[in-house]
């Protein structure tokens, strides 16, 4: 399988804004948010669906996703916290994990042709590292 592009972020082959890496997990800022806190969480093997996952790269990537939501609740006291599982674009496991406090904002559609703001993202990333 060629690498994705979360392989080549985890290897640091491609630069991102980091917020937590164990043994088996890596959690970064995602590029176009839908929500500022915006995070992917991604097992470090590279699996194209989460349901393939061994089932301690499992437990260990749900783990993480449930520190990622505690920490952006305390930090960025929104009043939900939401995931999205949808493994269409990337083949590569990942659960997105962001604030909101609306429906609307759940469901915000993102315009991927803007830049990302690098500088916000940064700042938010040290706001939620682990």
């Amino acid at each position: 399988m060629k690498p994705s592009i979360f392989t080549m972020i985890i290897k640091g082959e491609i630069p991102c804004h980091k917020v937590y890496e164990d043994d088996r997990i890596f959690a970064f800022m995602d590029i176009h948010p839908i929500q500022p806190g915006h995070v992917l969480v991604v097992p470090k093997i590279q699996v194209d669906h989460f349901q393939d996952l061994s089932d301690e790269d499992y437990v260990a990537l749900w783990a993480v996703v449930k520190k990622i939501a505690k920490k952006q609740k305390e930090v960025l006291k929104r009043g939900r916290v939401g995931i999205h599982v949808v493994g269409v674009d990337i083949p590569h496991a990942h659960v997105h994990v962001f604030p909101f406090d609306t429906m609307p904002e759940y469901r915000t559609v993102v315009d991927k042709s803007i830049p990302p703001d690098h500088k916000a993202l940064a700042e938010m990333a040290q706001k939620l590292a682990l």
